[in-house]
């Protein structure tokens, strides 16, 4: 019996006014990739004001909202957006619709300044959490009943803090990966989120995924050594002879450092650079198992539905109805 394709997740969005532009794309920009990537609806959502008027944000370029936040009964998890002047739009009825609609909401999440509103609720006591390091000793002081960490982000059974737009990112990224995959969190943070860092002359784009942050030059260079080899890949102890290590100690520095086994990490680059040739190209499937260092197409399907819950074949033919 075949798999069923994933469900769409649904998140209901409440944005403050004075929310800075790149914080809302911060929390919807790595949604709309995973759809693209994925070549179907893995996330939509759904944007709420607290008055139903468009929602200006501090770069004047307004945002249209679905209507005014009137919680019923909704389970979406709910992201609560704000960056400026929040107290200005906690009122007495705002933070009594958050407390209502926490009871029924799997998930409730405070980015960035939005923290501060979950808080007036009530709705992070006994929790940890976390705030934009300018406000994080005014946080801790005004409520010593919540238990502040110097993290970019926290997950903390179903209440999430964010510590600003970048530690946003990588929220979300954890979030697609919990929910589909690495690889699709991999190809995903490859699309637009990279730190530079000069090793031997060369720019090394290294992705970002969740809290991971590849600080290891020996990592690194394992890193850089795969993205170069998609096509014919290095064994373990070839890679780990060329960064420098120990075939054992590199996978240990790559499981501390980026959470899964550099088998999954290269494994992860050569199906995402195959599926975007089943999606952009005409390519045969020999030809893209051949490019992407699988040593037959049976090899290569079977690899590619296990990661993706379909067959190369079924991808084009799903994509063909959808044009």
């Amino acid at each position: 019996m075949r798999d069923q394709p994933p469900e769409t997740h649904h998140l209901d969005l409440l944005i403050l006014p004075e929310t800075n532009l790149i914080l809302v794309a911060s929390v919807i920009e790595p949604l709309r990739a995973a759809n693209r990537i994925a070549g179907r609806t893995l996330y939509d959502w759904t944007i709420f004001s607290p008055d139903g008027r468009a929602i200006e944000t501090k770069s004047g370029i307004p945002i249209p909202v679905a209507g005014a936040f009137r919680p019923q009964k909704e389970t979406a998890p709910l992201f609560v957006l704000s960056s400026y002047n929040w107290q200005a739009h906690a009122t007495a009825q705002l933070r009594m619709s958050l407390s209502r609609t926490a009871r029924h909401r799997e998930l409730m999440a405070g980015i960035e300044a939005g923290a501060w509103l979950l808080a007036e609720a009530s709705l992070l006591d006994n929790h940890r959490a976390t705030n934009h390091w300018e406000d994080f000793e005014d946080f801790a002081t005004a409520y010593p009943q919540i238990t502040m960490v110097r993290e970019r982000f926290v997950i903390d059974g179903k209440r999430i803090t964010t510590g600003g737009s970048l530690p946003t990112l990588d929220l979300m990224l954890e979030l697609i990966r919990r929910q589909h995959s690495y690889s699709l969190a991999l190809e995903v943070s490859r699309l637009f989120i990279y730190e530079q860092e000069r090793m031997g002359g060369d720019l090394l784009q290294v992705p970002a995924i969740g809290n991971m942050r590849i600080l290891d030059n020996r990592v690194g260079a394992a890193v850089k050594l795969m993205e170069e080899t998609v096509d014919a890949p290095l064994t373990l102890a070839r890679l780990a002879r060329r960064a420098g290590v120990s075939a054992r100690h590199l996978q240990g520095l790559f499981q501390e450092s980026m959470g899964v086994t550099p088998h999954a990490h290269y494994l992860a680059l050569r199906l995402n650079a195959a599926r975007r040739k089943v999606i952009e190209t005409r390519a045969g499937f020999a030809d893209i198992a051949a490019a992407t260092g699988f040593n037959s197409s049976s090899a290569f399907s079977r690899s590619y539905r296990a990661q993706y819950r379909e067959s190369p074949s079924e991808t084009r033919r799903r994509l063909k109805l959808m044009n």
